[in-house]
């Protein structure tokens, strides 16, 4: 299995006797799922259904669903709604004498969803628009398993990217071992020098350097560090592979890689220790920006 992308573009047309159809759906990077519907007056009964057939196919993203009527010349009609005009008159009026603002115009007023109707939604019958309304949604239905294919495609680029990034870390990880393991040398070296100049060429003995050396060893340790650094991309690497939506845990570990490379940072003693730490959380910066797009 791979993982999935939340970014991704699909569309599908439809037709019903003389009307046609299209719906065009996008999807972006979104905490959770949510549907926005563009859907023309008088057909948001169809916005229950929509969501169910969003929920059964994606998990995350933000996704926007447009749909776009097109009828014959000569079929198509407007009508105003007139207790919505009444209504919406009313209201204005009201709110212009209250705070003495200008009367509300015509073209203002129509402008107010439910004013004015597209006639020939309206026209049909209960049964025939029952029958519509299912051909519209089988439509989107086609929409959303074009998208679903297209995250799942983007979602194989990702997972690529994730694994070299990944494994960008891991031979940072091993870098720093290595460096860090001639820290207690170094740390010993510079003491030694430190203390002759403190003391005008002599030093205090050799136990009370150990003693020193070890405490500024231990404070400088960083195994500890780098065995979680190793074991966050061997977990990474596994939910690479289990694919589905594991974008939630990719951040999280992306975020648990950035607090050990902080911390092997702040604790090291050596110029070269220090550089590898900057390039790990480079890496793992470009791993985190990646990991938000997946679902």
């Amino acid at each position: 299995m791979s993982l999935v992308s939340m970014t991704g573009f699909a569309d599908a047309q439809g037709a019903f006797e003389s009307l046609r159809w299209r719906w065009e759906v996008r999807s972006v990077n979104g905490r959770s799922l949510d549907l926005r519907l563009r859907i023309p007056p008088g057909m948001e009964g169809m916005e229950p259904a929509a969501r169910i057939l969003a929920a059964e196919r994606f998990r995350r993203g933000n996704i926007q669903a447009g749909l776009t009527l097109d009828s014959p010349e000569g079929s198509r009609g407007l009508r105003v709604d007139t207790a919505a005009l009444a209504q919406a008159v009313k209201l204005a009026t009201r709110i212009a004498a209250e705070n003495g603002l200008a009367p509300a115009r015509v073209d203002g007023l129509l402008a107010l969803k439910g004013v004015l109707v597209q006639e020939e939604i309206l026209a049909i019958d209960a049964p025939e628009r029952a029958v519509r309304d299912a051909a519209i949604l089988e439509t989107l239905s086609l929409a959303f398993d074009a998208l679903a294919r297209a995250r799942a495609m983007e979602g194989a680029k990702l997972a690529a990217i994730l694994a070299r990034t990944a494994d960008e870390i891991s031979r940072l990880t091993q870098d720093a071992r290595r460096l860090s393991a001639a820290q207690p040398d170094a740390l010993r070296d510079r003491l030694r020098t430190q203390l002759k100049d403190l003391f005008d060429g002599s030093a205090p003995g050799d136990e009370r350097i150990a003693q020193e050396i070890a405490l500024l060893a231990a404070r400088a340790d960083v195994r500890e560090e780098l065995d979680r650094l190793s074991a966050h991309v061997q977990e990474t690497h596994r939910l690479i592979i289990a694919g589905e939506a594991v974008g939630r845990k990719l951040d999280f570990l992306s975020q648990e890689l950035n607090r050990e490379a902080n911390t092997l940072c702040s604790k090291s003693s050596d110029i070269a220790l220090t550089r590898v730490g900057l390039a790990m959380k480079a890496a793992i910066d470009q791993f985190r920006e990646q990991a938000q797009n997946v679902e």
